[in-house]
C-alpha cells in the first residue's frame, strides 16, 4: 500500500510528456542509423508510466488525479497544469502504443532524413499526450497547436502521393482556422472571470480549468462560447462540412502519421473535455446540432465511402462516419451514451488506427491501395487479410469485439433520446456493413490481376506482433467491458451533474 501511496506522489503525468521530448532531443546525439531505436526505446519507457497512472487511478473519484502544477504566465495566472480522470486517463497508454506501432510501420520505409522524421513524430507524440493531460485550458491550446507544426513536415516530406505538399497546406490551413474559434472562446471565458471578480485585466484572468467550470457564464455568452469551442474541435473532428482535409491527407500522407490522424480523435476529445462542460446550459438547448451533426456526418461519410475506390480514401470517409455515431451519443446527455463515446474514441485507437497501418502495409508492398490494382491478396498475403478482416468487423460493432459494448451505448442513447437520429444512426450502420465488406472482396478475394500481388509479402514479424496486440485488445476490451466503463462511471457521473 505504501509503495502505490508513493507511485501516485511521483510527477507521473510531466514524467510521461518529458520522456518523448527527451528523446527527440537525444536522437541528434546518436548516428543517424539509431534514430529508429531512440525512437522505440523511448516509446517503450513512456508506455510504463502510462500504465501506471491508468493501475492507479482511483476510478470511484470522480476528480482529477495525479495533479501538477506549474507556472508559466504567473501575470495572467496561466500555468502548466496536469491532470487525468476516468475520461481521459486510458488515452495516454494507446495513444503511446499506437505511436509505437507507428514507428515500427516506419521502421524499413524512412530512408531519407532518418533523424528529422523521428524527431517530428517524438515532438508530435509530446504534444498529443499534452492535449490529454491538459486542465488549463491556454496550455491546452498550446498543446493543440503544437501538434501543426510535426504534421506539415511529416505530411509534405514524406507523403505518398504526389499531392502530399498540397495536403499538408490544406490540413495546416484547416487547423489554423479551427484554432482562431477555440482561442476566442478561450478569451471571452477568462475575461468573464475577471468580470465577475470585479477585476480589471490582467487582473482576475484566470485559465484554470476546475475554476472555468465553477463560473457562471451569461446566456448570450454562454451559446457564443459553446459555438465557437464546437466549431474550433469539430474542425479537426472532423465533421461535416468541415472534413475535407481527412480523404487527401489520407490519401497523400504516410501511413503511419495518417493512422495517427484518424486514431486518435483530438477534436472529439474536446468536444466532451471543454465544449460542454465549460457551456453545459447552450449544449443542452443546443443537443438538436450536436445531434444532426452526428447523423449527418454519420450519413454522408456511410454514403461517400461506398463510391470510393481506393482503400484508404474508404477509411479515411469510414472513420468520418464512426465519428459522426460518437458526436450522437455526446448529445444524448446521459450516461450510458456518454460512456459509449468515450468508449468508441479508444476503439479508434486500435480499430481505426491499426486499419490504416494494414493499408500502408499493403501500399508499401503493391505501391498503391487503388482498388483496381489489387484483388485476390488474401491468396499471397492471408495473415494481412484476416487481420484487415476482423478490424473490420470489429468497426462495424460485431459481438465479440470492442466496437459492440460502445456502438450498443450509443444506439441505445440515442434511440431513447433522439429517436428519429438514432433510426438514421442504424440505417448508416447497415450502409457500413455494404461499403466494408465490398471493398473488401474486391481487393482480398478474386482472381490475381497485378503481378505485384502475385510476389507480396505476407505480414513480416513486427507487423504481426502489432497487429496480435491490437487484436487481442479488441477481443479484450470486448469480452470483458466492464472494466473501461468502471473506469470511467464515476467521472461520467460528475460530468452528468455539471450540466445539471
Amino acid at each position: 500500500m505504501g509503495s502505490l501511496q508513493a507511485m501516485t506522489d511521483l510527477p507521473l503525468l510531466s514524467t510521461l510528456l518529458l520522456l518523448p521530448l527527451a528523446g527527440a532531443g537525444a536522437i541528434w546525439f546518436f548516428p543517424v542509423s539509431w534514430a529508429r531505436m531512440v525512437t522505440l526505446a523511448t516509446l517503450l519507457c513512456a508506455l510504463f508510466p502510462a500504465i501506471a497512472i491508468v493501475v492507479l487511478l482511483e476510478s470511484d473519484n470522480p476528480g482529477f488525479q495525479f495533479v501538477e502544477h506549474y507556472p508559466w504566465i504567473p501575470a495572467l495566472d496561466a500555468n502548466f497544469r496536469f491532470g487525468v480522470d476516468g475520461l481521459s486517463a486510458a488515452f495516454l497508454p494507446l495513444t503511446i502504443l499506437l505511436f509505437i506501432a507507428a514507428t515500427l510501420a516506419s521502421w524499413t520505409h524512412i530512408r531519407g532524413l532518418q533523424r528529422v522524421y523521428f524527431n517530428l513524430l517524438l515532438l508530435f507524440a509530446t504534444a498529443t499526450l499534452g492535449v490529454f493531460m491538459s486542465i488549463d485550458v491556454l496550455a491546452f491550446f498550446l498543446f493543440w497547436e503544437l501538434t501543426l507544426a510535426p504534421l506539415y513536415f511529416l505530411i509534405s516530406l514524406w507523403g505518398i502521393g504526389p499531392h502530399r505538399r498540397y495536403a499538408a497546406t490544406k490540413y495546416t490551413l484547416f487547423m489554423l482556422a479551427g484554432g482562431i474559434p477555440l482561442l476566442l472562446a478561450i478569451a471571452v471565458l477568462a475575461f468573464n472571470h475577471a468580470e465577475i471578480a470585479g477585476a480589471i485585466p490582467p487582473e482576475g484572468l484566470t485559465f484554470d480549468y476546475q475554476t472555468l467550470l465553477d463560473t457562471p457564464l451569461p446566456a448570450g455568452l454562454e451559446v457564443i462560447v459553446f459555438l465557437f469551442l464546437l466549431v474550433g474541435f469539430a474542425v479537426k473532428t472532423p465533421l461535416f462540412p468541415l472534413h475535407t482535409w481527412l480523404p487527401i491527407v489520407a490519401l497523400e500522407g504516410p501511413a503511419p502519421v495518417a493512422a495517427l490522424l484518424v486514431g486518435i480523435k483530438l477534436g472529439a476529445y474536446g468536444i466532451i473535455r471543454f465544449a460542454i462542460p465549460l457551456a453545459p446550459t447552450a449544449a443542452q438547448e443546443l443537443h438538436w446540432l450536436l445531434a444532426g451533426l452526428g447523423v449527418v456526418g454519420l450519413l454522408y461519410g456511410a454514403l461517400a465511402a461506398i463510391n470510393q475506390t481506393n482503400l484508404r480514401r474508404m477509411l479515411a470517409y469510414s472513420s468520418m462516419s464512426h465519428v459522426g455515431l460518437v458526436i450522437l451519443g455526446i448529445a444524448s446527455f446521459n450516461l450510458q451514451g456518454l460512456q459509449g463515446a468515450v468508449f468508441q474514441l479508444l476503439n479508434f485507437v486500435v480499430i481505426a488506427g491499426g486499419l490504416f497501418l494494414l493499408t500502408g502495409y499493403l501500399h508499401h508492398r503493391l505501391g498503391s491501395t487503388d482498388l483496381i490494382h489489387l484483388g485476390g491478396v488474401a491468396q499471397t498475403m492471408p495473415l494481412l487479410a484476416a487481420f484487415f478482416m476482423f478490424l473490420g468487423l470489429a468497426s462495424l460493432g460485431i459481438p465479440g469485439t470492442s466496437g459492440f459494448p460502445a456502438e450498443l451505448l450509443i444506439l441505445i442513447s440515442a434511440l431513447e433520446t433522439h429517436t428519429g437520429a438514432g433510426l438514421a444512426a442504424l440505417f448508416g450502420l447497415i450502409i457500413g456493413t455494404g461499403y466494408l465488406l465490398n471493398s473488401y472482396r474486391q481487393s482480398f478475394f478474386g482472381p490475381i490481376t497485378d503481378g505485384q500481388v502475385s510476389a507480396g509479402q505476407d505480414l513480416r514479424p513486427k507487423e504481426l506482433a502489432i497487429m496480435m496486440l491490437f487484436s487481442l485488445l479488441v477481443l479484450v476490451f470486448g469480452l470483458f467491458p466492464g472494466g473501461v466503463l468502471d473506469l470511467m462511471e464515476s467521472t461520467a457521473g460528475l460530468w452528468l451533474m455539471r450540466l445539471q
